[in-house]
């Protein structure tokens, strides 16, 4: 089955929509036919976004302001999809950001802050969303990272929260499928975005240096198509960049390197 014969006329809601990996997202779903709830704190943004996809002759995304940190905004946006679009098909919890630093300078309500956006707001997404996609026998999307797999020095707040989106995964994907609902991981690398210029406290950056050297970031339009293709073929996980693909076969083959790597090469960089 075709990217476009799959998506087209399906309703998604996408959190995180207002740039990265969700706004291309809702420019390659746009183009090839589906109708979009645009879900994120800046709704400016998102607005800018709904209009240029609009201008471009494709159905104008809705708009929903919504933190996935508070209860109450993602239930709101999904009646808002409904009504626009008289169903959910799709829904694609992209929102999450990353608490980085060392044990010692990291204090509970970091770890406690990391979690809220990545773990429960996802699951606010999935809660949200769950009644209306029975009904479409539809499809979950959840945003998770090589991190879920491979650890790292100075990343622990952010690691524990996509190790738990990788169990949270193994466990609700046999659940949902007898309700006919698809449930489908993503474990992404690098890719090119703003996610690295976003602090602590979920505060973008838009000046701040991209620590990523530019030769491991893989282009988001790329990402984006090999996620699409994912989703349409049903997969329970796909690993997306190259490099990742590599972190991921290690760290299940051969874990020892990358303890090796870690202790060699982290403490210069993080301590």
């Amino acid at each position: 089955m075709s990217i476009t014969s799959f998506y087209r006329d399906k309703s998604v809601l996408i959190t995180g929509a207002s740039s990265g990996i969700g706004e291309e997202l809702a420019n390659q779903l746009a183009a090839v036919g589906a109708k979009l709830i645009l879900a994120a704190r800046r709704r400016e943004q998102l607005e800018s976004i709904a209009q240029a996809i609009a201008s471009r002759g494709f159905a104008k995304p809705l708009v929903a302001e919504c933190d996935v940190a508070r209860d109450g905004d993602l239930e709101r946006a999904v009646e808002a999809g409904v009504r626009a679009w008289e169903k959910l098909d799709i829904a694609i919890a992209n929102a999450g950001f990353g608490v980085t630093g060392p044990l010692k300078r990291l204090t509970i309500e970091d770890y406690r802050r990391q979690f809220e956006t990545n773990v429960f707001g996802v699951l606010r997404t999935i809660y949200a969303a769950l009644p209306e996609l029975e009904k479409t026998r539809g499809n979950v999307v959840i945003n998770g990272s090589v991190a879920g797999w491979v650890a790292s020095p100075g990343g622990s707040a952010y690691a524990m929260s996509k190790f738990a989106l990788r169990g949270l995964c193994n466990s609700i994907t046999p659940e949902l499928r007898r309700v006919g609902v698809k449930v489908t991981l993503l474990s992404p690398g690098f890719v090119a975005s703003n996610f690295r210029r976003v602090d602590n406290t979920n505060t973008l950056h838009p000046g701040a240096e991209d620590h990523a050297p530019d030769w491991i970031q893989m282009r988001t339009d790329l990402a984006v198509r090999e996620i699409l293709c994912a989703v349409a073929r049903g997969k329970r996980e796909q690993v997306v960049t190259f490099h990742g693909k590599m972190l991921v076969k290690l760290e299940r083959f051969q874990p020892w390197l990358i303890r090796v790597l870690n202790e060699k090469f982290a403490p210069r960089s993080r301590q």
